[in-house]
């Protein structure tokens, strides 16, 4: 168990019925979490899946504000992990999704949703909890209004609401194609050049995913997060060419050889392919600092980030089955 996991487990925490939305990585690791706490579980997704003694799955379409309500039921906590994969469909899949999810939520005691960075746009300094919703982008756009849909929603005395906002994942159960670290591991391992997206050597957040399961969890546990947004505690800021240096000498690989993928090619490439076309209007988050600080979830909450060199170990130790993806760029976030 890591450090963060161990400081989110609150002696006061009484033992529920959880829902948690999605079946990807962030649905899977907080519904792991919680059965360990002794919770009942209920994971809710479009295919359904294989339940255990520990967590039941339950298949239906999020978007159905109806048939989502009927299967989240009274919940203690909701858990929104959900993430649509394709940039390119956020627009058109979001929307009903997260109006779905609020109906859903008036029958529960407290909706925790799993957000991201992409609403705060181009930062100029580290990105705290209360910095300016000011993106300018269409899809960080969108991530802001559905968080004011969500306050808003609270000022009507609708739901009870808290976000944990995170920077791109990192970790062993992270699946390659949805990590621009993770999927570089094969490309590592044969010793060939890494090509990334942006500035390799750009500083940048990294946020391990057992962390976010982590403070998900606390913060359905702990009635001091509720009404507002919370980060992810992440590690000291990395850049890309550090942290696959990093990852190289963890696997006994040659030094890392990084390389910048130029934003002309990239560009080129959206003109043919709508998702590399959403990429490049998020090169803020690449070709600069894209830092933030989740110092105050540590200072309130008490949530801390895994020490990185147990991130890199965990991580550089699933190589062999995690990094099995070309180094063509990823072009997505990792689906929750």
């Amino acid at each position: 168990m890591t450090e963060s996991t161990a400081l989110g487990c609150r002696s006061e925490d009484v033992m529920g019925r959880h829902v948690v939305l999605g079946k990807g990585p962030v649905g899977t690791a907080t519904a792991q979490l919680l059965a360990e706490r002794g919770h009942e579980v209920v994971v809710l997704s479009r295919s359904g899946g294989v339940s255990t003694d520990a967590v039941a799955h339950r298949a239906v379409d999020a978007a159905d504000a109806g048939a989502l309500t009927t299967a989240v039921g009274a919940a203690d906590v909701l858990y929104n992990a959900i993430n649509p994969p394709r940039y390119d469909r956020w627009t058109r899949d979001w929307p009903p999704i997260a109006a779905a999810v609020l109906s859903a939520a008036e029958r529960t005691g407290l909706l925790v949703v799993m957000g991201s960075l992409y609403g705060y746009g181009r930062p100029d300094g580290p990105i705290t909890a209360g910095s300016p919703l000011a993106a300018t982008d269409v899809k960080g756009r969108l991530k802001a209004r559905m968080w004011s849909d969500a306050l808003a929603a609270r000022a009507a005395g609708r739901v009870r609401v808290t976000e944990a906002r995170a920077s791109d994942f990192v970790g062993p159960t992270v699946p390659a194609p949805q990590s621009h670290v993770v999927r570089q591991l094969a490309t590592l391992r044969a010793g060939r050049r890494a090509w990334v997206i942006g500035d390799p050597d750009a500083r940048h957040s990294w946020t391990y995913l057992p962390d976010v399961a982590a403070t998900l969890v606390a913060l359905g546990a702990d009635p001091r997060a509720e009404g507002r947004a919370w980060l992810v505690p992440s590690g000291a800021p990395r850049s890309q060419r550090e942290v696959l240096t990093d990852l190289a000498a963890a696997m006994g690989s040659r030094p890392a050889r990084v390389s910048g993928i130029p934003w002309p090619v990239l560009r080129a490439l959206g003109v043919v392919d709508s998702q590399m076309r959403e990429l490049v209007a998020i090169r803020h988050q690449w070709d600069a600092d894209f830092v933030m600080d989740g110092s105050e979830t540590t200072a309130v909450l008490g949530l801390r980030a895994t020490p990185w060199e147990d991130v890199v170990r965990a991580t550089a130790q699933a190589g062999t089955t995690a990094g099995n993806s070309a180094s063509a760029p990823s072009t997505g976030r990792p689906a929750a």
